[in-house]
Order: C-alpha cells, then structure tokens, then sequence
C-alpha cells in the first residue's frame, strides 16, 4: 500500500503537477481503495479543518509585513547599519550579510524574501570588494536561512499548528540556533577573507556611525516588538502578526514614504497569493495526514526505522535525517506537514522536548532549503541574481557543513534551544 501511494505521488510530481495534487491525489487513493469504511467526504472536511485554526492567521499578516518591508528602505538601512560597524573588519562585508539577513530574518519570517531584501544590495558589494560571484550567492541563500529559526518564522508556526506546539515559546526557541550560525558564518568569513586576500574599507566615522543608527532605529524595533510582545504577554504571535503589519505600514508609508498607498493593492496582491499557496498546501496536507494515519501507516513506518524501543537521540537523528532530505526535493512546509504527524508522536513519548523537536525540525527544513538538488532558495537566487543553477551551487558546501555541524550541536545540547524559555 505504501509503495503504490509513493509511487502515484512520484510519477504526478515528475509530470509537472503542483505538489497539492500528488498529496490530495494520495489522500484520495488511500480512501477510496484501501479504507472502504471511510466516507471520502472526510477528505473535503479535513481540508477546510485545516486551514481554520486561528494560529495560521499569522501566516498572511508576516508575509504582507515583509512584502511591505522588501519593498520599502528597511533592507537598505539595516545593512547601511550593520556595515558601518563591522565593514572595516577583515571579511567585514559578509559578516555585514550574514547579520542583515539574521535581523531581516527577525522582520520576514522567510528566507525567500531575505534572498530578495538582502542579496540584491550585498551582491554587488561583495563583488566589487573582489569575492567570486559563486561565494556571494552561497553566502546569501545559506545565510537566508537564519530567517527560518528566528521569530517570527513561518515554518515554526506550521510546526506549532501540526504538533499542537506554542508558537510563543518556538520562536523563543529559534533565536540560540539562529545566533551560533550568525557565528559561525562570521568565523568563516574572516577566514575566507584572509586566505583570499580580500581588502577592508575605511573605517566608518563615530558620526557616520550614529547617522545609520538612527535611521535603523526603527526598523529594529521589529524583533523587539515581535519577540518582546510575545514574550512579555502583551499579545499573542497572532496579534503580533498584525501589529507587524501595522508598524510596517506606518514606517514604509508615514516615516520613510517609501511607499505609496497607491502601491498597496500591489503588494497585497503578492501576498495573497503567496498565501493562497500556503495555505492549499496546510489543507492538502491536513488531508493526507489524516488519511495515513487511517491507514496507520506513520505506526508501520516508525516501528520499521526507529525500531521498538528507541532512545530519544536516536530518535531526533532520524528525524533530522528524513526532513534533511525531505526538505532536499521539496517546499519545507510540504515535509514538515507530512513528516510531523509521523514522528512526532513518537519522538514526544521517548521524552524529547516538543518545543526542542520543533526547533530541530525547521532547522532540517532551513538545511533543506538551501541545498542541492531542489533547495527552494537556489531557485529563488538563481532568478533574482539571474544566473545558472551550477553557478549559484558552486560555492554552497563549505556553508553546507557548517549547517550541518551546527545541527548537530542543536540534537546533542538542548539548551542551546531551551535556555532562553527555561
């Protein structure tokens, strides 16, 4: 039964299908040959089911928050703001990359847009600072995916929505992985920067300094706002949403009028249908978890990989491996939505923190996104920069290792996802 299911969604994926038809298609095998007992109506409810938490209302308000954002100054300042400090440094133009994709990460939620807000402008800094072409993209999308871990992150509320998980203490959780590949990139920056010999820039003045500061002021006031809100209760990451929204409007529209209303319609526009993707996948995907747990086929699946009684590390090893390359060949929400509902039961009765599995698993899905042959944020950087597939993944392996040494770390120690809600 298994097999005939793969098999189907396969072939439907390699004829060019969206990935909603093979996970409805697969629903709808499973009820209608395997589960005569079921009404296939069901598959319809459990669609609708889907999609009507309330959690998910943060979805559209993020993405329009950082469709906002993308559009307007906010990239630009922020890396205006970074680099006057650590720019003279040696490697000081990536570390300035790598840390305003971390705090454009803390604005959008997705690593897609950071590509876009961040990687235009730093493209070409990093060009004409003389680092290969090759070496910027990968720097870009691999640091693009700090956005996944750090609040507000889509993938941490898909998570929180699957697993029954709080969405509030996720994206607390994500802000220790996020920082130590901050870290890490920033070491390897200066390490790259000496043994290729990349010149530093003049030292930005005190005065220069404070300008860029305070034109970064406000929109720094996005992770602040977000995750001190949320984290003080004065508003749940829902409400946090569209205060987001609202604060983005005022700085884009009012403050920096970067924007015009006129423009709204336009980016809404892009935002809906964004989300219109999403959420079809959240339905598709409520659908066939529902049908194969039916067929209990998480059970068998489980019971043949992790074995009768594994320990809870062996446990998140296995499931940082399946999403790893889930995550691989396709959209992250699509793995976490099928993946969850099969180990996650399991992985929360041999005693792993749910709270921490979330964090490993959107790890998995950020790895995922960024490496070959089908990471998402490849695609996405080989349109936006306009360059081949090869070029764009030629210089990912050394961001590729340091990835996924750090997930290590992230399985082995726990605090370095539980010490700030603990």
């Amino acid at each position: 039964m298994e097999w005939i299911i793969l098999v189907a969604m396969v072939l439907l994926l390699l004829m060019g299908f969206p990935m909603m038809i093979p996970l409805i298609s697969g629903a709808m095998i499973l009820v209608f040959f395997f589960l005569d007992n079921i009404d296939p109506y069901i598959l319809i409810q459990q669609m609708r089911t889907g999609i009507v938490p309330y959690s998910l209302l943060a979805v559209p308000l993020f993405i329009f928050a950082a469709d906002i954002m993308s559009t307007g100054k906010t990239s630009n300042r922020l890396v205006d703001f970074v680099g006057s400090f650590v720019g003279h440094m040696r490697g000081g133009y990536a570390i300035t990359t790598a840390a305003a994709c971390t705090l454009f990460g803390s604005i959008s939620g997705s690593t897609q847009a950071t590509v876009v807000a961040v990687g235009t402008p730093m493209r070409q800094r990093l060009l004409k600072m003389g680092y290969k072409d090759s070496s910027a993209i990968a720097l870009i999308i691999n640091a693009s995916d700090i956005a996944l871990l750090i609040p507000p992150s889509i993938g941490m509320i898909i998570y929180a929505l699957v697993a029954d998980a709080s969405v509030g203490d996720l994206f607390i959780a994500g802000i220790g992985p996020g920082l130590l590949i901050f870290l890490f990139f920033a070491v390897y920056a200066v390490i790259h920067a000496k043994v290729h010999n990349i010149p530093r820039v003049e030292k930005a003045s005190w005065s220069e300094r404070f300008t860029f500061t305070r034109k970064a002021l406000l929109p720094l006031g996005f992770p602040v706002i977000i995750v001190g809100g949320i984290y003080m209760g004065y508003f749940t990451p829902t409400e946090a949403a569209g205060v987001s929204v609202l604060y983005a409007l005022i700085l884009e529209v009012l403050v920096f009028r970067s924007i015009k209303i006129f423009h709204l319609p336009k980016i809404a526009l892009s935002t809906g249908l964004v989300t219109s993707a999403v959420f079809i996948l959240v339905a598709a995907g409520q659908a066939f978890s529902v049908a194969i747990n039916r067929a209990r086929i998480p059970h068998t699946l489980t019971d043949a990989v992790l074995g009768p009684d594994p320990s809870a590390l062996t446990i998140l090893f296995i499931v940082a491996l399946f999403f790893f390359i889930g995550c691989m060949f396709v959209d992250p929400i699509v793995v976490i939505l099928i993946l969850t509902p099969i180990f996650a039961p399991v992985a929360t009765a041999a005693g792993v923190d749910p709270v921490h599995l979330g964090v490993v698993i959107v790890f998995q899905a950020a790895l995922g996104s960024a490496t070959p042959p089908f990471g998402v944020d490849i695609f996405t950087a080989s349109a936006v920069f306009n360059k081949s597939y090869l070029d764009v993944i030629r210089g990912t392996p050394p961001y590729i290792v340091m990835l996924v040494i750090v997930a290590i770390l992230v399985i082995l120690f726990e605090d370095i996802s539980l010490f700030l809600i603990r």
